[in-house]
């Protein structure tokens, strides 16, 4: 994660967009007053909303553990499907 200055940011914006793109960094640029402002790729966001969507009920986090739980155990099944 790289930190730097809105007038960085400003004078280099393509350099620091193609990092974010290219080498999934994420940005974090710095202004006055603590108005700080994040920047990602669009894969990285939609990847964290999707997890905290997963993750947003007790049910769904119980069901990732339980299945965490089984594969730690060797307790998985695979299965071939063969197509016509």
């Amino acid at each position: 994660m790289l930190a730097i200055g809105y007038s960085q940011a400003r004078n280099s914006l393509k350099e620091y967009l193609d990092k974010v793109t290219d080498d999934y960094e994420t940005i974090i640029i710095t202004r006055k007053e603590d108005k700080n402002v994040v920047v990602m790729s669009e894969d990285q966001y939609n990847n964290l909303m999707e997890n905290l969507h997963v993750l947003s009920t007790e049910n769904n986090r119980q069901r990732l553990l339980e299945s965490k739980k089984q594969l730690e155990e060797g307790l998985t099944v695979i299965t071939k499907i063969e197509e016509d």
